[in-house]
């Protein structure tokens, strides 16, 4: 379980918040709306990182209390990742805020999107754990299960750093980190075809190992998406089309992700 005091959170939300932001632009209520919107997502995400590895043991251990437990939780994300982007709207509607401040609206916006999405994959880990309850998994593939937690808490956790310091390089570093896990993927799958193949798993328990590799893959997608809306508030530069991944790089696509302004 990872301790949100790691994250060093009193400075994380108390930071000033400078990178362009000129409250002449917009008046003291809408920019304390906006460093209080900051603050709570900030909150929000260091809850969800410590959910990664919790739900990553849940799975292995099976632990049916702890499964209910997570599951039950995730209603109070919901609510407040929904007001996050609620606010977030009601802000840019009333106050009509321009430049750096519009960015940072719509990046709040955004990454409580991916970091809903997120919160329901944990979610369904815990699920998968209490479909399988007293089927074993063999040591090979309970490793490659704990790698792939552990990588996907790393990606988020890097991913709101990024966010809370405005570190663009550490933005930028995401994207490859995410390569790693990507890996992870490919092993774990292998993996369930080598067990299946010598009669440790049933058919039923691979399928669903090979869904929860998926999961956790899908965790590190929306992290990548994070730091690029990370980079987009930071540079004001449009977080690239086509394979998020990679950076775009894959694809031969220019066009311009909806709903963001330059």
């Amino acid at each position: 379980m990872v301790n949100a005091g790691t994250y060093d959170l009193p400075r994380f939300i108390n930071r000033e918040f400078t990178q362009g932001a000129d409250c002449q632009d917009m008046n003291r209520l809408a920019h304390d709306e906006l460093m209080e919107l900051r603050s709570e997502l900030l909150r929000v995400t260091a809850s969800l990182v410590e959910s990664i590895p919790r739900a990553t043991q849940i799975l292995l251990d099976q632990d049916l209390e702890g499964a209910e437990y997570q599951i039950l939780a995730d209603d109070e994300m919901d609510s407040r990742t929904l007001d996050l982007e609620d606010r977030c709207v009601t802000l840019m509607a009333l106050h009509a805020p321009v430049a750096s401040e519009l960015r940072h609206a719509v990046t709040i916006m955004k990454m409580s999107a991916d970091i809903e999405r997120s919160a329901d994959l944990v979610v369904n880990i815990c699920k998968v754990a209490r479909r399988i309850h007293g089927m074993p998994l063999d040591p090979k593939m309970r490793g490659l299960i704990g790698r792939m937690g552990t990588q996907a808490q790393i990606l988020f956790r890097h991913a709101i750093q990024a966010y809370a310091d405005l570190d663009l390089p550490m933005a930028k570093a995401v994207d490859d980190m995410d390569l790693f896990l990507d890996y992870l993927h490919r092993q774990f799958i292998e993996s369930i075809f080598e067990s299946h193949s010598a009669g440790t798993i049933d058919l039923p328990v691979a399928i669903q190992m090979a869904v929860t590799a998926r999961f956790f893959e899908r965790i590190g997608d929306h992290a990548v998406n994070v730091a690029h809306y990370v980079q987009y508030l930071i540079t004001g530069e449009i977080p690239p089309a086509g394979d998020h991944r990679r950076g775009g790089r894959l694809s031969d696509s220019t066009d311009e992700i909806e709903g963001l302004p330059a």
